[in-house]
């Protein structure tokens, strides 16, 4: 079978970093992208299975020439892994507006850009693939401290939904949206931003310390949850959603019951508001 071609934003660090090396390590091809490429180095990587390339995602223009060089070296892509983002904690009262967007640029705004491309591409050239959002289990559970980048993850699983809804059977375009809990990565270390003025009503919050204390102690190993990005990437029929990680499973599923449990308590006040006499249609 013919090596299969990933793009995947974010490579400097973290998953992105460990996914370029189980895709080497299985024989495929890569496009590691990060804003500054010529940083990257990876064990294996030559000029015939890898192309390191810039790409900012909050850059329409570098989106497109990234694309456009994958396709020069490769001639196609076959998984689209949007990797790229970064954490924003803090009380939510404690964050700036120019945060909240930057926050949104790059985790919702930036994604939609790398996935419309995405899209175009594996269409145009009929191939198909699988375009991979690499969202969180805050994707799907609100956390204290974590309100905006919360929302912008929310905000990729609902858009990655609907669009999977919206294309042709026969494009062959897949998508999954995968939600990893707590990783030994950079993220809740050096990659995390915070609130630029503390709200002296949160004195009970201390997100700094929080995720100070958390940062390395977290159950997952990041190596692992590559193997298992690349696992739901080369799946025949890959899931909508898939949860990585013993944290985040526990916890969805929490909230899996006490959703349920919510929605039968109020089933008659759901039901109640019907035009009289009227009939679903069949």
């Amino acid at each position: 079978m013919a090596p299969r071609i990933f793009l995947i934003t974010g490579t400097s660090t973290g998953f992105g970093s460990e996914l370029v090396k189980v895709v080497l390590q299985k024989g495929d091809y890569v496009v590691a992208t990060a804003r500054n490429s010529s940083k990257l180095s990876f064990e294996g990587a030559n000029s015939s299975n890898s192309l390191f390339v810039d790409l900012d995602v909050t850059s329409q223009e570098s989106i497109n020439s990234a694309f456009e060089e994958a396709i020069k070296k490769f001639k196609r892509v076959d998984v689209v892994v949007n990797n790229a983002g970064y954490g924003l904690g803090g009380e939510f009262e404690s964050l700036s507006d120019e945060q909240i967007r930057k926050q949104m640029e790059v985790n919702f705004f930036g994604l939609v850009n790398v996935t419309r491309k995405a899209m175009e591409v594996m269409r145009d050239l009929k191939t198909g693939g699988v375009i991979q959002q690499v969202t969180s289990i805050g994707g799907q559970i609100g956390v204290p401290t974590f309100s905006i980048y919360c929302a912008s993850k929310w905000a990729v699983e609902g858009f990655t939904e609907a669009i999977s809804k919206e294309v042709k059977p026969e494009w062959g375009i897949k998508f999954t949206c995968v939600e990893p809990g707590g990783f030994r990565t950079d993220w809740a270390g050096r990659s995390m931003e915070f609130g630029e003025k503390k709200n002296p009503a949160y004195d009970h919050i201390d997100a700094k310390e929080t995720m100070g204390k958390r940062h390395g102690t977290q159950a997952g190993d990041p190596p692992k949850a590559a193997k298992a990005f690349y696992d739901l990437a080369v799946m025949q029929d890959p899931p909508l959603r898939c949860v990585v990680g013993t944290d985040a499973y526990k916890l969805l599923n929490q909230k899996l019951d006490a959703y349920s449990d919510s929605m039968k308590s109020f089933k008659k006040l759901s039901n109640s508001t019907d035009v009289e006499g009227y009939q679903a249609p069949s």
